[in-house]
Order: structure tokens, then C-alpha cells, then sequence
């Protein structure tokens, strides 16, 4: 029995050693800093901190990768969950939104961090500046929804 623990742990070593060798792309895509969400609506400076610090990681093409993300099949997790937040709302590209999808997309924004369904748990957790304080939900979700309309 004790042999066999000793060759399914080594198979386990063995596989989780091979997965390192396939990081993940950390390559940003190219966007033009023109059609950003804050250089078009130049929201006030606190809320250009709270959207850097709590949005831009999954839902621009700003994505700072964090140092566990060299970990295997953690990178290929998170490399997901970065491409279908950008999928769902990307912030590099706003100059292309439709407008009558902007005022949608704002609401939403606005729903979103008020029903504190952003940022996700998963991501304040490791990147404690992302936690957003009920002042600075509330200042997000006005901003948001005074744009919306």
C-alpha cells in the first residue's frame, strides 16, 4: 500500500511538473489609449484610482498579471477569467461601444458594483487595494449611473 501512495504522489509531482511548462501569453492586447473608458469620460481622479484599482485587471487591456499566475493551471484559469471579463465589458476599447450601448453598459456597471457582484471576491482577496469600502461603492455606482443617463 505504502508504495502505492509513494507512485501516485510521484505521478501527481511529475504531471504538476510538466504543466509548468506551458505558461500562459502575458501579452496585453494592442489598444489605442484614445479609446479608453477615462481618457473619453475624464472621470474624476478618485474614480480613476477605484476603476484602476478594482476593474482594470480583468476588464482592460491593462492587465498587471500577478506572480501566480507563473503557476500552472492556475495562469490558464486566470488567463480565462481575463478574457471573458474583457469579453463582457472592456475598458480599452469604449471609443467603439455603440452609443445607445454605453448608457446600458454604465447601468450595468452601476448594478454590478452596488449588488457587490464586483469585484469579484476571488480577485479582492489576492489584491487587497481592490476592495471597495461602502464610500467607495457608492461613489463608483453614482458616477456610474449619473453617465448612464
Amino acid at each position: 500500500m505504502k508504495k502505492r501512495t509513494r507512485n501516485i504522489w510521484l505521478a501527481f509531482i511529475l504531471a504538476f511538473v510538466v504543466l509548468q511548462l506551458f505558461p500562459i501569453d502575458k501579452t496585453n492586447p494592442q489598444s489605442d489609449p484614445a479609446d479608453d473608458f477615462i481618457a473619453i469620460e475624464n472621470p474624476p481622479e478618485q474614480i480613476v484610482t477605484l476603476m484602476k484599482n478594482a476593474c482594470y485587471d480583468c476588464h482592460s487591456n491593462q492587465t498587471r498579471y500577478p506572480w501566480y499566475t507563473n503557476i500552472q493551471p492556475v495562469g490558464w484559469w486566470i488567463r480565462g477569467h481575463f478574457q471573458h471579463a474583457r469579453g463582457e465589458l472592456n475598458f480599452s476599447e469604449w471609443q467603439q461601444y455603440n452609443q445607445d450601448d454605453k448608457p446600458k453598459a454604465l447601468k450595468e456597471m452601476a448594478d454590478e458594483v452596488e449588488e457587490t457582484k464586483m469585484p469579484l471576491l476571488s480577485y479582492w482577496i489576492m489584491h487587497p487595494e481592490a476592495k471597495l469600502s461602502e464610500t467607495d461603492r457608492k461613489l463608483l455606482v453614482d458616477y456610474f449611473r449619473g453617465k448612464s443617463k
